[in-house]
Order: C-alpha cells, then sequence, then structure tokens
C-alpha cells in the first residue's frame, strides 16, 4: 500500500483564524434489501429523500449550503450528475453547485472529505454530503456488438431492408442476452467475495470466525435499534424508519448450514457472511465551525485527519483499512489506546477479521507499514451497533453511516477519538479520525 500526501488538520484564514471542519449532523433514510421496500424508487428519488430528511431534521435552509457532494456508484445515465439532480429537486435553490463522486464502497466517505477540503481550503462554509445506492433499479444494456449495430442503424435505414439486414452480419446469439452492471473487478476479473475468500485464507480466518463476527453484527444491531440507538439517524421515509436486513433471531447453526457462495466447494464466505444487496441514501452536513456556531448549531464531531491508500488489487485487494489506519494514526500521533470507537465498514466478515489479524502482526508491520505497529483493535469498540453485515451496504451510502454513528457514539460518551475505515473495489482503503465536539 502506498500512503497518500498529509493532510491539514485546520488552515489559518488571511485573518489568521483557524477553520475547521466539522460534522453538525447526519441522517439516513432506511436502509432496506434490493427488491423490498424501494423497488418502486429511482437512485435520484432515494437521493432526494436523504436530502430532504437532512434538512428537516437540521432545520437547515438550503440557500445557505454553498456546495453539495453526493456519491453512487451504479450510476443511471439519465442522473449521471445525481449530486445535482437530487439537490436541484430537493429544494435547493439553482445557484447552489455540486458535484458527484464514485469511488466504490467509499464514495460517501470521499465526499465528505471532499467537503473537509473546501471548508478548510475557504472555498466553502457549509457542505451537504452523502451519498445513495439502489439495486432495485440498474441500469441494463444492450450487449456491445447490438449498441453497436444501433448506433449505425439511423444511416443503415436510409439503404432500406438491406442495409438493416447488413447490420445483423457477424451478430451471435450470445450477442443478444442482455448485460447487466459487471460485479467483477475490471483489472482483475475477479469478483470481490472471491477476494474476501482467498484474503480470509491467507489470513488464517476460518469459517467459524466469520460467521461468529457476522452473527455478532446482526445481534448488535437489533439490540442498537430495540433500544432506540438509532432513532436519531433514521429519517422516516416510505412511512416506515425499519431495516429488514436485521436478523436478530439469527443463529450460528442457520449460519453454517448456508453453502459457500464464491470458492466452491471448500470456501468460507457464505450469504450469511457477505453483505447483502442493499437500497438505501445517507446525507452529512458540515460546516465551517465559526459558521456552525454562528448559525446556533453545536456540532457533534470534527473532522481531523484523513487518508486514502492505495494496494495490490490481486493480493490485497480488500487490505486498504490497515494500510489508511497506521497512516491517520501515524500523522495524529495517536495509538488505538487514544480511540474510543471503532466504526469498520463489514463488506465481509473475513475481509474485516483479516485486517484485525494484520493489524495485530508485528511482522506484517516490519513487512508492510515501515514497522509501525497498530496492535489490537479491541472488538468492544468495534461496530457495537451493527454494521453493514446487519445493517446492509448500500454502495454510495455506507460512508454517511460510518460517519454518522461514529459521531454519534462519541456524543454519547464512549470516547473522545473515532476511527473510521473502509474497504473499496480496486484496492482503495480510507481512514479518518474524528474527534468529538467541545474535547478540543
Amino acid at each position: 500500500g502506498q500512503y497518500s500526501r498529509p493532510r491539514l488538520f485546520v488552515l489559518p484564514t488571511m485573518s489568521g483564524a483557524v477553520r475547521k471542519a466539522v460534522l453538525v449532523d447526519g441522517c439516513r433514510i432506511p436502509f432496506n434489501l434490493s427488491g423490498t421496500v424501494y423497488q418502486k424508487d429511482l437512485g435520484v428519488e432515494l437521493a432526494q429523500k436523504s436530502l430532504k430528511g437532512l434538512m428537516t431534521k437540521t432545520a437547515m435552509d438550503p440557500a445557505l449550503v454553498d456546495y453539495v457532494l453526493y456519491g453512487t456508484v451504479i450510476q443511471e445515465p439519465k442522473t449521471s450528475n445525481i449530486a445535482r439532480e437530487a439537490s436541484i429537486n430537493s429544494g435547493f435553490p439553482s445557484n447552489v453547485p455540486g458535484h458527484t463522486v464514485t469511488q466504490a464502497c467509499i464514495s460517501a466517505n470521499q465526499c465528505f472529505t471532499t467537503g473537509a477540503e473546501k471548508i478548510l481550503s475557504g472555498q466553502a462554509d457549509v457542505v451537504v454530503a452523502g451519498g445513495c445506492e439502489t439495486f432495485s433499479d440498474v441500469p441494463i444494456r444492450f450487449s456491445r456488438p447490438v449498441r453497436q449495430r444501433l448506433i449505425k442503424a439511423p444511416k443503415a435505414m436510409k439503404k432500406g431492408a438491406a442495409g438493416l439486414l447488413g447490420l445483423t452480419k457477424g451478430l451471435k446469439m450470445k450477442d443478444l442476452a442482455p448485460e447487466a452492471p459487471a460485479i467483477a473487478n475490471y483489472t482483475t476479473g475477479e469478483v470481490m467475495g472471491h477476494s474476501a475468500d482467498r484474503l480470509s485464507a491467507r489470513f488464517g480466518v476460518s469459517r467459524a470466525d466469520q460467521d461468529a463476527f457476522s452473527l455478532r453484527s446482526h445481534h448488535n444491531a437489533a439490540a442498537a435499534t430495540e433500544a432506540g440507538l438509532y432513532e436519531d439517524e433514521i429519517v422516516r421515509t416510505n412511512g416506515i424508519t425499519s431495516e429488514n436486513n436485521i436478523k436478530g433471531g439469527s443463529t450460528m447453526e442457520k449460519l453454517q448450514s448456508l453453502k459457500p457462495a464464491f470458492i466452491k466447494p471448500h470456501g468460507t464466505v457464505t450469504a450469511g457472511n457477505a453483505s447483502a444487496l442493499t437500497d438505501g441514501a445517507s446525507a452529512m452536513l458540515m460546516m465551517n465551525e465559526a459558521r456552525a456556531l454562528e448559525l446556533g448549531y453545536t456540532p457533534k464531531s470534527i473532522l481531523r485527519s484523513w487518508a486514502y491508500v492505495a494496494c495490490d488489487p490481486f493480493e490485497d485487494l480488500l487490505l486498504g483499512p490497515t494500510y489508511a489506519i497506521a497512516k491517520v494514526l501515524k500523522e495524529m500521533n495517536l495509538s488505538i489506546a487514544d480511540i474510543g470507537v471503532i466504526e469498520i465498514h463489514e463488506a465481509f466478515a473475513g475481509q474485516v477479521l483479516s485486517n484485525l489479524v494484520a493489524m495485530e502482526s508485528k511482522k506484517f508491520a516490519d513487512d508492510h507499514l515501515d514497522g509501525f505497529h497498530i496492535g489490537e483493535l479491541p472488538m468492544d469498540k468495534i461496530n457495537t451497533l451493527g454494521g453493514s453485515l446487519s445493517l446492509g451496504h448500500p454502495f454510495g451510502a455506507t460512508g454517511g453511516r460510518l460517519v454518522t454513528t461514529a459521531s454519534n457514539r462519541m456524543v454519547r460518551g464512549e470516547g473522545k477519538y473515532a476511527l473510521i475505515a473502509a474497504c473499496a473495489d480496486g484496492g482503495i482503503g480510507h481512514a479518518c479520525i474524528l474527534e468529538r465536539y467541545g474535547d478540543n
């Protein structure tokens, strides 16, 4: 993994005042399995629900927003700049600009940190960031041979029947099959689940380990929901606040009965210890600290450090969090003992556990992290309210959930610093450190 260039935590203005990027608040619409609650909604409509929910929750005037950053992965061509289309159809004035980010599963994280960069550089005082994803309505295309002929069709039609007949020359039956969005990595040709299976084997993470971690995620999410700990994050949408991927009644016996999903018959990744296809959207309100206080808000957290790293997509596709966590801890001169809250994206149970093994390994630190030994991450600080395995994983939206949940956990007194980390397709990794507002 390669370290990114060091980031500035705060930036002084020309007047000498220090600018700080703070999270005022965040929210998400309920995350639900694809093909269920939101099967009639377009991705842009899910985005609108999150943006309207955020403005209502915070009583924020959209006219005071300087910029909108919004992430999505599987893009609908009609709304390629979904940030613009969603915001302008959510009551934001037409003079509020916005652009769309796609960086696989960390798209919303990138929106959050790019928003911070705008704030710290003085280009914006108020930024809305977030992301959405729908798997209930994905763009399904004709095959490339058919597309090429359709592009030529207007010209061929001028030649009559002979011209149209000529377009069919060379077409094969398989060319007539529709193409769904690719699930395999473009560079490696490997699906992420297959990579997670290999990574788990490499780091000695067993099937039982993965099933136990997945079970923990579901039980934590069910308990948190029952205790009302997500009431401050979820905005009522389509008449509900419930999330239907959480399986509080799941057992090890049920999980262990599932067959391998990728490497058959002896693989360890199953439908039970991998995140499910999910529809959802999230949104975050960010400001320069001075602007937030001027408008009467009490921020929840301050973004202190962040990093994006790149790993070998063939062997380390899902190992980015380890490299990124080392980077931000080093920059902040902190150790894991200083961190009170940890939120790690759970793409696969094996991916999380493999990263935990790597971070605990002194040999891995010597071989790959220039000797910086992260150490053991305490399980009682990790994803205590559930994670992507149980809550679901709408690709473009998960980052907003991680940031909002981590901030709320700190507000409830779980610690001064929160560590957020996530992997992304292509071998990209992200981590950031938040500080509870009022402790600085």
